[in-house]
């Protein structure tokens, strides 16, 4: 198994300047190599404290491939809807290049109704810009003089520039929530899964799915699952409580926050595109730091206590691939994100090699 960092700011500015979180980002990717750490993700949101200091996601990582010589670069996700691909794919090859080919790139659908207002998407189109955003995409990285015809894109004789280090293109993945629809489609496009395990029921039954529509693809291997956990490790487990609970609380409130705003759509309602939506609202609204414990989708305690969790989790799971930890939810501090960080690295990361 394979651990990452995963970073998903979720603060106001009274909280946490942006200036700050980045910056403690960067120094906290600097562990990576020595760490063991195998990959740096961000991710692509807008707006509010859920996720709105981080609008672009390859400037991050552009940032942060300079920090780190070893670790891969992702994207968690981007989001089609909200972006053209001519631009798209020039940013991926551009990034490819600076990091020296490290680069993955995760498209996700998004879900926030108000950030569909704000840009001016209909949630109606989310799986068709997403699909078609997803195929020029993966056209204009892998041939040239690209001509192409969609609904809402339409280019004749292109070539992106600069072409992708990585042949034919960096590896693709997909972030969902559970739709069976999602989860089919990425493994006949052999693309990798990202899955966030808390907000998203059945996680065994997804990845049962996804490794079995791979087979029958004809796809080698079985592809690469990805899970997204909060995770705070201390030697003494009180203080570990201590420290994250609140922290995590308040993430899952600017969760809730963000997804309260309607926007004009209507908040917990469901639309063509998001079938199960008024589901996923609930658990959002509902869900706490003891819910997620109860669950085993957050890992927090000592080195050995979460070495316990992950076991426990992997199992139920029948196994994944990669771990992708948050560790600065929040407004936990650099000093404590990086002790904790050490500290997994070293007493809980050699358990799962």
């Amino acid at each position: 198994m394979e651990f990452g960092l995963q970073f998903f700011p979720d603060v106001s500015p009274e909280e946490k300047s942006a200036q700050q979180y980045w910056n403690e980002s960067l120094d906290l990717t600097s562990l990576c190599d020595d760490l063991g750490y195998t990959h740096v993700r961000t991710v692509e949101h807008y707006f509010e404290p859920y996720g709105g200091y981080s609008p672009a996601p390859h400037i991050f990582l552009t940032a942060a491939s300079q920090r780190t010589s070893k670790a891969r670069l992702i994207t968690g996700a981007l989001v089609p809807a909200f972006n053209h691909p001519l631009k798209v794919a020039g940013e991926i090859g551009m990034l490819d290049a600076i990091s020296n080919g490290r680069l993955d790139c995760g498209f996700a659908r998004a879900f926030l109704p108000h950030e569909f207002q704000r840009l001016e998407r209909s949630m109606d189109e989310s799986r068709a810009r997403f699909d078609e955003g997803v195929a020029a995409i993966r056209l204009l990285l892998e041939e040239e003089n690209v001509t192409f015809e969609g609904q809402f894109h339409r280019f004749k004789n292109v070539t992106s520039l600069p072409r992708p280090t990585q042949k034919p293109r960096p590896p693709f993945w997909v972030a969902a929530l559970g739709t069976p629809q999602s989860i089919l489609a990425a493994a006949s496009n052999g693309f990798n899964l990202m899955l966030v395990p808390f907000a998203g029921p059945q996680t065994r039954e997804i990845t049962s799915m996804y490794r079995d529509a791979w087979k029958e693809a004809g796809h080698e291997g079985q592809g690469k699952i990805a899970l997204g956990f909060h995770m705070f490790c201390h030697q003494d487990r009180e203080e570990a409580r201590r420290i994250a609970e609140p922290n995590l609380n308040r993430y899952l409130r600017s969760l809730a926050a963000a997804s309260e705003k309607d926007a004009g759509w209507g908040a917990g309602a469901s639309s063509k595109d998001y079938p199960g939506y008024e589901a996923s609202y609930e658990r959002r609204q509902t869900a706490t730091f003891q819910s997620m414990v109860d669950a085993g989708t957050v890992w927090v305690g000592t080195p050995d206590d979460i070495s316990q969790q992950i076991a426990g989790y992997r199992d139920q799971l029948d196994g994944f691939d990669i771990a992708s930890l948050q560790v600065n939810f929040n407004q936990i501090t650099y000093d404590e994100a990086q002790a904790s960080a050490t500290l997994f690295a070293r007493e809980v990361i050699p358990n799962f090699q």
